[in-house]
């Protein structure tokens, strides 16, 4: 069965079909939620289990780098035991292991805990979003995809003040028990509305591979979230993102000579993929800056409370909803090379604007433009996570789909060391102690051009790439045709 499939058991039913997005969005939004919302109650949780708050950021870095190994074998599990039973059983997990933060006790317990919500978010991410891909047409693929974002652009809002409300009139043991009837109702919509695609795959697991591809971007990962926070001696983050970088440079000469990797780097020879996972990358590095510098520019930049900072980077993701209501129709109309690129300009300019904002500028002006810029930047990861997927034959999906997961992870990190990095290289050369609005203004120009930098991995695509998951068939108008004379 391929994405384009009319036998489909749910190609029949345009019903049924809206729905299987909207169970995955919601299965994506309880994690991006829960490793967001941790952030805003670390204070509460070390004084509630009488730990320095520095040491309870390990508790956030336990979780992603849980995330960053057991992303890349998700697809293998896939295609041996069956995506819907990989997808039901990592909510299990990940249910379980919200659970077991809550109860815990000590730093030790809620780190394991973090691990094994890690281990089940690993899971329940790419596999979900193999799902999809592998149950919706193709031509209804790219509003599908426009589903999918909204976690990622909702979660990293609304979870720091969501957060700051229930340990402030709770108990922050309740950050993670939400995720029970969410998880309890996730998993009776995936037995109930999901179809099965029994595993097939009986190529052998390549370990060895496994081992440098997930030490190595764990590695990066690692190092990148801990870049200039302190909290371990100086010289262990660079070691870690060195040792990530040979690891994975390890991994590519073994993944040429193995016959079966556990991520087949020949995907990148499809120019869609290639783009989506090089060109998005460098988009997701400015994105996921912007998630950790907006929010702190405005609380300790332009000294706003966390609730009117809250109330004003809600915007962007009011701007992601009124995007899912038009993405197909806009795609459709303009293609994905024009948009990609046209979008790219705009969220890259966007970012450098953002540094140009002073606590006097206006609230309103604030909310108007990350409201129009949440748009635009909503609709480019819409086209971006479609176009992944548009030339990738249907025995590769799984590969794909843990490929992208694993890029995905490692650029959203890598952004947040950048935005910090940077913030504390302009603090250093102004000899300053505290943050203030030349610092941020450093960082948003940085991360902006690099934002800009992934202008020209989609500059590469054909006017008509993707157009069978698009539908923009007038783009191949624009396409030269030579005659003989």
């Amino acid at each position: 069965m391929t994405p384009g499939s009319t036998d489909s058991g749910f190609a029949t039913s345009g019903k049924l079909l809206r729905l299987v997005p909207l169970i995955v969005a919601c299965a994506l939004f309880m994690e991006n939620l829960d490793s967001t919302i941790i952030a805003t109650a670390l204070p509460g949780i070390a004084k509630s289990l009488h730990e320095d708050p520095l040491h309870l950021s390990l508790a956030i870095s336990s979780y992603l780098l849980s995330l960053s190994i057991f992303i890349p074998v998700s697809g293998w599990m896939a295609d041996r035991y069956g995506a819907r039973r990989v997808f039901r059983n990592a909510i299990i997990v990940f249910v379980i292991g919200s659970v077991a933060c809550s109860a815990s006790m000590n730093i030790g317990e809620l780190i394991f805990s973090r691990i094994l919500q890690g281990l089940g978010g690993a899971m329940m991410v790419p596999v979900g979003r193999l799902v999809l891909v592998r149950q919706v047409p193709k031509s209804e693929l790219v509003q599908a995809m426009s589903w999918l974002t909204i976690p990622a652009l909702i979660a990293p809002i609304v979870g720091p003040p969501l957060g700051g409300l229930i340990v402030t009139y709770a108990s922050w043991r309740w950050i993670f028990l939400i995720n029970v009837p969410i998880g309890i109702l996730g998993y009776y919509l995936v037995s109930r509305f999901i179809m099965e695609v029994p595993g097939s795959q009986q190529r052998p697991f390549d370990l060895a591979g496994w081992m440098l591809l997930g030490g190595g971007v764990a590695g990066l990962v690692f190092g990148s979230e801990n870049l200039g926070k302190h909290v371990l001696p100086p010289e262990v983050p660079p070691v870690a993102v060195l040792a990530g970088i040979i690891a994975l440079a390890l991994y590519v000469r073994h993944a040429r000579t193995d016959d079966a990797p556990v991520l087949r780097l020949s995907l990148l020879s499809l120019p869609t993929f290639r783009a989506s996972v090089t060109g998005g990358s460098l988009f997701r590095i400015g994105v996921g800056s912007f998630s950790l510098l907006m929010p702190m520019m405005l609380q300790l930049g332009f000294g706003l409370s966390a609730l009117a900072s809250g109330g004003i980077t809600f915007a962007s993701a009011a701007g992601a909803l009124l995007m899912k209501m038009l993405a197909q129709r806009i795609v459709r109309r303009f293609g994905f090379r024009r948009l990609l690129l046209g979008n790219t300009f705009i969220c890259g300019g966007a970012l450098v604007i953002c540094g140009t904002m002073r606590p006097e500028t206006s609230s309103w002006l604030i909310v108007g433009f990350l409201l129009v810029t949440g748009f635009f930047r909503s609709l480019e990861f819409t086209c971006i996570n479609a176009l992944a997927f548009a030339d990738v034959a249907e025995a590769d999906m799984s590969q794909a789909t843990s490929f992208s997961g694993t890029a995905q992870q490692l650029a959203l990190s890598i952004g947040v060391g950048v935005g910090s990095q940077v913030l504390n290289a302009s603090l250093a050369l102004r000899h300053a102690t505290q943050l203030s609005t030349p610092d941020f203004s450093a960082a948003f120009y940085t991360v902006g051009l690099l934002t800009l930098a992934s202008w020209p991995a989609f500059a590469r695509l054909r006017a008509d790439a993707g157009s069978q998951v698009s539908g923009h068939r007038l783009a191949v108008a624009d396409i030269p045709v030579r005659t003989t004379q």
